[in-house]
């Protein structure tokens, strides 16, 4: 099992969460690109010290939304999103290799569901072949696959889902989860059974080949190393997807 974090979201003197210690604990490191967080800087810095490591990088691309943090839907004409999606690639590209996509914030979960926007994401990643990381039975898993790109599916262990597979809008009870041994007993029975509780006591199907623990969750470092643990301690391999 795979298992990732969201990294590189500071800019300019700001910082946020703490990228070197996570980059010793995951496996996969989705890495902010400049259009809601990131700068070249910090792309550099992450890039070089996630290769040291072994871990993979991955491109965190966006809405243009640097005030809103990415996590404001923004309508914008799908050729232009490619266009946008494609630079930010570019931008993080030239710091190291970029082994995969996977959208931020509002773009996730608008092309979970909004296929003009999912196919955006489709067409950036399919100039260099990358994996997308997503959603499973999400519309962007749908169109990436009918495009013939790898994908690979992903489950929030520090986030609520709703009874349909959605997560729980940031700004509703249950959204995010931050007790450590219920964060533990998610990831393995995604990472084992392929399910996961729902807010509403329902199991819902999860199948998954990446676990994300978000960088910005309080006590970050402290639950992606007790899950690492937990994983380990249940039998089931940590290593990244590619």
């Amino acid at each position: 099992m795979d298992l990732n974090s969201d990294l590189g979201e500071g800019f300019g003197i700001w910082r946020l969460g703490d990228d070197d210690a996570l980059l010793a604990i995951v496996t996969s490191a989705n890495v902010a690109c400049g259009f809601h967080a990131g700068d070249p800087t910090t792309m550099r810095r992450i890039s070089t010290f996630a290769a040291e490591l072994g871990v993979r990088v991955g491109a965190q691309v966006s809405y243009r939304d640097l005030a809103g943090f990415g996590r404001r839907r923004i309508d914008v004409p799908p050729g232009e999103l490619e266009d946008e999606l494609r630079y930010q690639i570019g931008a993080l590209s030239a710091f190291g290799p970029v082994s995969y996509i996977k959208p931020h914030g509002a773009l996730y979960n608008t092309a979970a569901t909004d296929e003009a926007h999912a196919s955006a994401v489709v067409a950036a990643a399919r100039p260099s072949g990358l994996p997308v990381l997503c959603q499973p039975g999400s519309a962007l898993a749908r169109l990436a696959t009918d495009a013939g790109l790898r994908v690979v599916t992903e489950g929030f262990i520090d986030r609520g889902y709703l009874p349909d597979g959605r997560l729980v809008p940031r700004n509703s009870p249950g959204a995010l989860i931050t007790d450590v041994d219920t964060v533990i007993a998610r990831a393995v029975r995604m990472a084992i059974d392929g399910v996961v509780q729902a807010v509403d006591g329902s199991v819902i199907p999860m199948p998954v080949e990446s676990l994300c623990v978000h960088g910005d969750t309080p006590g970050a470092v402290a639950m992606a190393t007790a899950v690492r643990a937990g994983l380990l301690a249940a039998g089931i391999t940590v290593t990244s997807f590619c």
